[in-house]
């Protein structure tokens, strides 16, 4: 991990940066000038303006996406200010590119205040076809979004929120077909409860778990605890249906499931052996997970998987947020739905032939070129299917 981290280091400053503005039309002569601007720019201009949609025909905006962060929780590294959380929203923006030839930018915006961020990304949105937001703090995160979904005409993503819990669901779609579990029947429990537990809970909801719990660290969320706020008060009357109490070893005990999105080390292996036969287990801690896999086997579980690469089953959000915003572009989506969040699961648990599937191989790996492709198409038809395609 040290090598890992040097070796970065060194070539962000060979780089000097991982994206660049490459230009689509040439300017080789005065006719070419005055095509790709003045005096010929003025008509696109002009069509803009008398028809605003054409903004998607006659500029890049059908192919850009923003992705916004203020600094406040980035990666593991939290509140670091948005000039630090840089070379991560580039770093997101190259991926945009590899995977699905989506244009991306990277916007780091210099402020906590709510309304300001918020107003902000809204001022700025029609030069894009998406939003991308990136390691916002939760609380306030989940307010962000819900605020630019309510004002913005283009699709907004929280990719911590919603790309973890696609992907964590179909890997767990899979793992079920292994161990010969139905989705609607396990006890499952997630730890930690920001934003990517919150998301991850209410998808797999959507996708047909029944029985769930989630723990934060003053433990089991109940729906009559005082002093939560809306989000934890929210997953509270969602989840927790036995009305469970204690702390993250009351609620592992006798459960088939358990996804971490919270701390290193804080899962011992007799909690893994307080669970369920055939028990699947998601420590998704970044970089050391709430139990290391070799422990977790050790201690009965079935299927394991990681944030990581270097073990079997890495749960990575490349896998998501390309080819769904891949997807959402080209029938110019007016959001990014519910519907369209399951079928991305369901089509990447998909990707993974039943008769491939095993103990190692849940989830297809981050760099399969098929999965943009699998995906985009999987949220095109959702979006058709719920109206909200426009193109």
């Amino acid at each position: 991990m040290e090598n890992i981290r040097e070796e970065s280091l060194k070539k962000h400053y060979e780089w000097k940066g991982k994206i660049e503005v490459v230009s689509r039309c040439q300017v080789n002569d005065r006719h070419d000038l005055s095509l790709a601007y003045t005096p010929g720019v003025a008509e696109p201009c002009l069509e803009i303006q008398r028809h605003p949609e054409k903004s998607f025909e006659l500029t890049r905006r059908s192919n850009l996406v923003a992705v916004i962060t203020d600094g406040t929780a980035v990666l593991g590294l939290g509140d670091i200010g948005p000039e630090a959380g840089m070379p991560v929203m580039e770093g997101k923006c190259a991926l945009f590119k590899e995977f699905a030839d989506v244009d991306a930018f990277p916007v780091c915006v210099r402020s906590k205040d709510l309304e300001e961020l918020v107003r902000t990304i809204y001022l700025i949105s029609g030069s894009f076809g998406g939003i991308n937001l990136e390691d916002i703090s939760a609380p306030r995160c989940f307010e962000v979004e819900k605020r630019l979904k309510e004002i913005c005409d283009i699709p907004v993503f929280h990719d911590d929120q919603h790309g973890t819990a696609i992907v964590v669901a179909a890997a767990l779609i899979n793992a079920l077909k292994v161990v010969k579990k139905s989705i609607g029947e396990v006890k499952v429990v997630i730890n930690g409860a920001g934003s990517a537990g919150c998301a991850i809970g209410k998808h797999l909801l959507n996708v047909g778990v029944k029985d769930l719990t989630m723990v934060d660290r003053f433990g089991i969320l109940c729906r009559d605890m005082e002093g939560l706020n809306d989000a934890h008060a929210e997953m509270a009357e969602l989840t927790n249906a036995r009305l469970l109490r204690g702390e993250l070893a009351d609620a592992m005990r006798g459960a088939d499931v358990f996804i971490g999105v919270s701390a290193p080390g804080i899962v011992s292996e007799e909690m893994v052996r307080s669970m369920n036969k055939d028990a699947i287990v998601f420590p998704m801690a970044n970089p050391t997970p709430e139990i290391m896999p070799d422990a977790a086997k050790r201690a009965g579980a079935r299927v394991v998987g990681t944030g990581r690469s270097d073990f079997p089953n890495q749960i990575n959000n490349v896998l998501a947020f390309p080819g769904i915003f891949r997807g959402a572009l080209d029938c110019r989506a007016k959001c990014i739905n519910e519907e369209m969040k399951v079928a991305t699961s369901y089509a990447l648990a998909e990707l993974i032939p039943e008769e491939e599937l095993h103990e190692e191989n849940i989830i297809a790996p981050a760099l399969d070129k098929r999965v943009a492709l699998v995906v985009a198409e999987a949220v095109k038809r959702a979006a058709y299917e719920t109206g909200v395609a426009q193109i």
